[in-house]
């Protein structure tokens, strides 16, 4: 696995507050927007950043409450989010953007494309969450399961997350193959110093479509996967093996019902899949993004 030095870190006002995000590559090229889940940071794109770069502006936010960005005074609830992307869209005067999202990102991703088709070239993600009708669907691990209904439970969530840190200590590193090393932890724990700073990583595990709760995300990303199917920008779907939320099975099955989507086998992942192979999902960004460029220019030039 190959380690890059760190991009460049920007700030921006966004809705009365700041939100932190990560750049690399030339203003000017297509843009990538990368979205990551929780409880992790444009941190985890880290190291596939500078191989993508080269092909794109490329950008990833630290959502709102994560990371680098202020933590307002808000539910950080789904909706929530989806307010301080649109606004960080806006503030930062994107028109079109290759969309790269994983976890909570894909949710992001994919209400963002239902509700502006015109606005993304292209859409890569992996270990998506969608609208389950039983904890079954949730995860492959039943001890996991048992795990998130913990967290949803009032006064146990907030034990375990907010006073144990649970997220970060073990749902993160249990959710990657590899180990991180030290300095690696420290990154993604240094956000969340407080029970307090955690409030974020506690509210969307109750925000996660289970059995049609709560019913305005159920519905959100309902109307957002149906337009998904019928969607007919380019779309490459990651998968790790055994992987958390999408089994290579279910992948394939998945991938099959969408227009234009290719699956990428990466090998060895659970949930985090950018930790384990960066080099494998940057470089097929990068070549996914230059093809579609270069048959898109074709097409400008035989139109001329």
């Amino acid at each position: 696995m190959s380690t890059h030095a760190d991009t460049v870190l920007h700030r921006r006002p966004v809705l009365g507050s700041t939100m932190a995000y990560r750049a690399a590559g030339e203003p000017g090229t297509p843009v990538a927007l990368f979205l990551h889940g929780n409880p992790t940071s444009s941190y985890i794109w880290r190291n596939i950043l500078p191989l993508v770069a080269p092909v794109a502006h490329c950008i990833a936010p630290d959502l709102i409450g994560f990371g680098q960005s202020e933590r307002p005074d808000i539910a950080y609830r789904f909706a929530d989010h989806v307010r301080y992307i649109d606004a960080l869209i806006v503030e930062l005067e994107l028109s079109s953007a290759y969309l790269v999202a994983q976890d909570w990102g894909t949710s992001l991703a994919f209400h963002l494309a239902a509700r502006r088709p015109d606005f993304v070239r292209g859409l890569a993600f992996m270990e998506f969450i969608r609208p389950m009708a039983t904890w079954d669907e949730f995860h492959q691990v039943p001890a996991a399961r048992e795990t998130f209904r913990k967290f949803r439970t009032e006064g146990e969530g907030e034990r375990m997350v907010l006073e144990g840190n649970a997220f970060i200590e073990r749902v993160l590193p249990g959710s990657i193959v590899r180990t991180l090393s030290e300095q690696e932890m420290d990154a993604y724990r240094a956000p969340f110093p407080t029970p307090e700073s955690r409030r974020p990583i506690l509210a969307l595990p109750r925000e996660l479509p289970i059995i049609g709760e709560p019913t305005d995300v159920h519905e959100m990303l309902e109307v957002a996967h149906a337009a998904l199917k019928i969607a007919d920008y380019p779309k490459l779907l990651f998968v790790g093996e055994p992987g958390a939320l999408v089994a290579p099975a279910f992948a394939e099955q998945f991938a099959a019902s969408l227009r234009h989507c290719t699956v990428v086998h990466l090998g060895p992942g659970r949930h985090y899949l950018q930790e384990d192979h960066p080099d494998a999902i940057g470089r097929s960004i990068a070549g996914w993004i230059a093809g579609i460029e270069a048959v898109n220019t074709r097409s400008v030039d035989r139109a001329a």
